[in-house]
This record gives C-alpha cells, sequence and structure tokens, in this order.
C-alpha cells in the first residue's frame, strides 16, 4: 500500500507547522478564552467633542479597553466607538456635523440620567473648529464649529457626583473653549485648580528643521523675549493661557530629554504601572485639593536654572499626572494629559492577553511609539480603574 505522508510531505510539515501554530491555533486559542470570559456590566457615559472625522482618535482607546474587557452596556450590548458617546459627530453637511449633549435636559431628566451611570467620562471637550475640516491644514486657530464644557455637562457632573459615582477627566477638559465661569464650577466640584499653564515636548527646536512647532508660538516668544530664540535641540514649551509663552531647553534648562510619568512602585490604590515612562504630547499643569491622592507625577528633571525659570512662572517642581479622590461608593480621577488620544486602528480587541503580548513589542522607553505609551501605561490604568468600580459596584 502506498504512504499516504511521504518523507517529503513530512518534512513540508514540519517546516509549515509553527508558522499554523503561530497564525492560526495561538490566535484561535486566544479569541476563545476571551469568548468564554463572563461579561461585565457597566453603564458608561463618554463625553467627546474632538470628533472632525471617523478614526474617533478622542476615545477609540477607549472603546477597545472596554470591548476587551468585556464590558457591556445594561441593554447586553458592547459599547460602539462611533454611536455610544455624546458630543460632535461629523458628516459631510455644510455645518460639518452635528452635536448631542444636556444643554437642553431638565434637572428632573437629568438626575434621571444620572441614575443610571456608573462612571461619566470626560475625554475630551476641546471640540472641532473649521480648520478640522479644511483641505490646507494650519496650526493657526479658526473658528469654533462645537465644544467646550456647557451648563448641561456641568449639571450632570453635578448630579452624578451626588450619587457619588465614578468620574474620569482628561487634559483639556476644564480649558479653553470652555468659559471661564463654567470651568470654575468644574474646578470647584472635582477639586482641581488649573495653573493656566500646558507644556509639550519637541525633538527639535530648531525652526528651520522642525515644521511641528506652532508660528503662534514662535512670534509670540520672540515678542516676549527680546527677539532671541532659544538652542536647537530638544525643548519643552510652555504656554499660559493669558498669552505668556516660555521654553525650557535640554540640558540646560532640563535633563532627561523628555518629561516623564512617575509613579512609585509601591503606592495607596496599588495601581501596578511602569516606574518610568516618557511623555511627549501636550499636558496641563494643574493643583490638587489635600485629599486627592497621586498615583503618577511628572518630572521633568529641572536644572537650577529650570527651577528658577519654574517658581517665576509660579509652577511646582513636580505636576500631577493623574490623581485619584476617593469618594466612598465611587472614585474622582484627573489625567492631566491627552492621555487617550491615539491616532491608527489598534486591531481587534477579541483576543486574550493582546496587551501583555503588545508591551513585549512597544518598548515603555520609546517616547515615538504613540502606541507604546497606551499599551504600557494609559492601557494598564484604565482597566484597574474599570476592574476596581466594576468590582465595587458587584458589592453594592
Amino acid at each position: 500500500m502506498k504512504k499516504i505522508f511521504t518523507e517529503e510531505s513530512k518534512l513540508i510539515f514540519r517546516r509549515i507547522a509553527p508558522f499554523i501554530i503561530v497564525l492560526i491555533l495561538i490566535p484561535l486559542i486566544s479569541y476563545l478564552i476571551w469568548y468564554i470570559f463572563p461579561t461585565k456590566t457597566l453603564e458608561i457615559l463618554v463625553i467627546d467633542k474632538t470628533v472632525p472625522s471617523d478614526n474617533y482618535q478622542e476615545h477609540q482607546s477607549i472603546y477597545w479597553t472596554f470591548e476587551h474587557m468585556k464590558i457591556q452596556n445594561s441593554a447586553g450590548e458592547f459599547y460602539q466607538k462611533e454611536r455610544d458617546y455624546i458630543g460632535f459627530y461629523p458628516d459631510n453637511s455644510p455645518s460639518f456635523g452635528t452635536f448631542k449633549d444636556f444643554s437642553q435636559l431638565s434637572k428632573n431628566e437629568l438626575i434621571e440620567k444620572s441614575l443610571n451611570i456608573d462612571i461619566l467620562y470626560f475625554a475630551d471637550t476641546y471640540g472641532v473648529f473649521e480648520n478640522d475640516f479644511s483641505q490646507t491644514k494650519s496650526d493657526e486657530i479658526s473658528k469654533k464649529v462645537y465644544g467646550g464644557l456647557n451648563r448641561g455637562d456641568i449639571n450632570l457632573l453635578r448630579e452624578v457626583m451626588a450619587l457619588k459615582k465614578t468620574v474620569i477627566a482628561e487634559f483639556n477638559t476644564m480649558a479653553s473653549p470652555t468659559p471661564v465661569g463654567i470651568r470654575t464650577e468644574f474646578e470647584n466640584l472635582m477639586g482641581i485648580k488649573w495653573t493656566g499653564w500646558i507644556a509639550r515636548y519637541f525633538d527639535e527646536m530648531d525652526t528651520t528643521i522642525n515644521a511641528d512647532i506652532p508660528k503662534w508660538f514662535i512670534s509670540q516668544f520672540v515678542e516676549q523675549h527680546e527677539n532671541t530664540w532659544v538652542p536647537s535641540g530638544p525643548g519643552i514649551v510652555f504656554v499660559h493661557e493669558n498669552g505668556t509663552v516660555e521654553a525650557f531647553s535640554n540640558g540646560l534648562d532640563y535633563f532627561g530629554e523628555t518629561p516623564k510619568i512617575r509613579t512609585q512602585r509601591i503606592n495607596q490604590h496599588g495601581f501596578k504601572l511602569p516606574e518610568i515612562v516618557p511623555y511627549p504630547e501636550w499636558f496641563d499643569i494643574v493643583l490638587i485639593e489635600r485629599d486627592y491622592q497621586v498615583i503618577s507625577y511628572y518630572d521633568i528633571d529641572p536644572s537650577e536654572q529650570g527651577k528658577e525659570k519654574l517658581r517665576a512662572m509660579g509652577l511646582p517642581r513636580f505636576f500631577p499626572a493623574a490623581v485619584l479622590k476617593d469618594v466612598g461608593e465611587g472614585q474622582y480621577y484627573y489625567f492631566s494629559g491627552d492621555f487617550s488620544d491615539i491616532q491608527n486602528s489598534i486591531g481587534s480587541p477579541r483576543f486574550q492577553g493582546l496587551p501583555a503580548l503588545w508591551r513585549g513589542f512597544h518598548v515603555v522607553s520609546d517616547f515615538t511609539d504613540r502606541e507604546s505609551f497606551y499599551w504600557n501605561y494609559y492601557y494598564p490604568l484604565l482597566s484597574q480603574i474599570l476592574e476596581k468600580t466594576y468590582q465595587e459596584k458587584k458589592v453594592d
């Protein structure tokens, strides 16, 4: 009888078997493990007003986390990034899109809404501007289409807080274009005060090389610093809401190239996060009330000259990056950075173990890799917050 498997076919199979295991068997097992895990029910309301396109840059990573953790709404459905948020919905109309918020809801309607919320998440309230829809990109500020916190947001926040639900807010929630009066109410409710300063790292301050430095920053800096500019090389720019600008040069005003997010290995609430994560994006500098605990903080490692500059700017040596206020049944969190922002798709969330796998591929120290920050810092932080909220809800 002729052999079914020849020595040649066995050799070919041995060669392709590892590829079959890697490309088919392991993903299949990973998916099946994810599939059999039980779902978790949490009512989460995400507010994102900065949605100029359908890539959902400011909240897609949040929804990836929801689905990977198998978090569903009370109707037993996974959250959809395209529809399950409050904010701006872009389209091709002359008005660029439509929006949905709480500005027209009565107090009773807001109370009813808040009763069904487990987590209120302010992902991004900056909004959309006409330049966002222009073929010609410009860093100059154009006319606002929609954005900023409004009275409805504050009223809902107040009702949610009265019920001691969990609130999460990110960078720029209370800054421009939010009116000052609304911002003050947000600050008083959250127990957080914005200093008026925001900051960002640039890998090269030579304006002939780096076109990413905003032209308005260059002109304001030169005007305010006797027609001088900073040395070439890496730097950190600071911008105040009153128009004051400052710049720190690496090796002169600070060390270590990028701002670092530092987290103590042993912290009060047990968050498991990397001790040091570089962060090159925009962040705001806030002051917090004493009943907040600092999960992580920014360290720019200033020189003595840099410390003098910080003092002149009215800023402390360290800046809060992620903070937590425990209110018993829930918590208030504030992230002083655009943490959830990620431009590119990060694939299907329906495979168990993906975050650990991607952490192996995305080195935590590579600040040029935006996904590295997501896998190494933001996903672990948000997933632990969501799990904590879910477990507390189960106890209740």
